[in-house]
């Protein structure tokens, strides 16, 4: 997991809040998804203090710098009531961060000096009082999903069977997570206290880091041919039995990749990261693949990570 974070995290773009400013996203430096009203988007980005978390209102005003950590600050996942971020501090740790970035509590490790253990892609249980990770332990090389209790107790293991991007579904009955070789790599899911996973989404080339469940938990939503530059990247949706597959972008060179970030709160729109010649934009689409609407034009503004929270309750 430690050389994933460093590649996924070495890739982001570094932009300053000046150049941000030049493209329209002017802002003071300073969830999964739940059904909700629509809140703000939360992110990563490169800084000049490496990378941190962001937010922003769904129309890409108010940006928003969250994590001022020594360090990095990766994959966030907003809380079911909209006032908590759960993320990957450091590449190897799970914290929480109130969303204007006080109250900053780092979960701790089962074991915290081991060098070649590390815990990160923490994402929300639907009620809001329990955390899933990733757990990779260097010493058996298994990578596995846990959940843990918000103050780091009673830690429970989910699967051995993989563990990147886990996430409950909104029923709480099943937590998906990604695995498979690369190139091949699918979403798979679990029941939330263990047993056989199975396999949700074909291969693909290698479904992306980023998917989501959509709040009825009738769908999940994933980008594919992440591993294979060779091939243009898009949207699809599947259902959790692993039918019903549909593509909801149509991208036909290998340059224009649409990389999912997650489902708005109520499940209406999509948002997403286009990438075309070099370039990023945000999107959002709604959950039909209709109605395409630019949330900030393409720039040198690379956001990861992306995930669209419920407003604070």
């Amino acid at each position: 997991m430690r050389g994933r974070y460093a590649r996924l995290i070495g890739s982001i773009g570094s932009v300053t809040l000046a150049a941000l400013a030049m493209f329209g996203v002017a802002g003071p430096a300073a969830r999964a998804t739940f059904p909700a009203h629509p809140g703000r988007i939360a992110f990563t980005l490169e800084s000049e203090h490496g990378s941190q978390i962001y937010t922003m209102r769904p129309n890409g005003h108010d940006l928003r710098q969250v994590t001022h950590v020594d360090g990095d600050a990766a994959a966030p996942d907003w809380s079911p009531d909209g006032r908590r971020i759960a993320f990957t501090l450091n590449e190897c740790n799970v914290a929480i961060v109130d969303a204007d970035g006080s109250d900053l509590t780092v979960i701790p490790r089962a074991e915290p000096n081991a060098e070649d253990s590390c815990e990160g892609d923490p994402s929300f249980t639907p009620d809001g009082s329990r955390l899933v990770f990733e757990r990779y332990d260097g010493v058996l090389d298994i990578d596995a999903v846990w959940s843990v209790d918000l103050d780091g107790s009673d830690r429970e293991m989910i699967t051995d069977a993989g563990g990147p991007d886990p996430n409950v579904s909104p029923d709480g009955r099943w937590v998906g997570f990604l695995a498979g070789p690369e190139r091949a790599q699918r979403v798979f899911r679990v029941g939330i206290h263990g047993g056989d996973a199975v396999a949700v989404t074909p291969a693909l080339y290698g479904v992306a880091f980023k998917w989501d469940w959509a709040p009825d938990g009738n769908h999940v939503v994933f980008t594919d041919n992440a591993d294979n530059t060779e091939h243009p990247a898009n949207i699809a949706t599947i259902r959790p039995d692993g039918t019903d597959l549909r593509y909801l972008t149509h991208y036909r060179q290998p340059d224009e990749r649409a990389y999912v970030g997650s489902y708005s709160p109520a499940g209406h729109w999509i948002v997403f990261r286009l990438e075309v010649d070099g370039r990023f934009a945000l999107y959002r689409m709604r959950a039909n693949g209709r109605g395409l609407h630019a949330i900030l034009g393409f720039s040198e503004f690379k956001p990861r990570f992306i995930d669209w929270g419920p407003a604070a309750g």
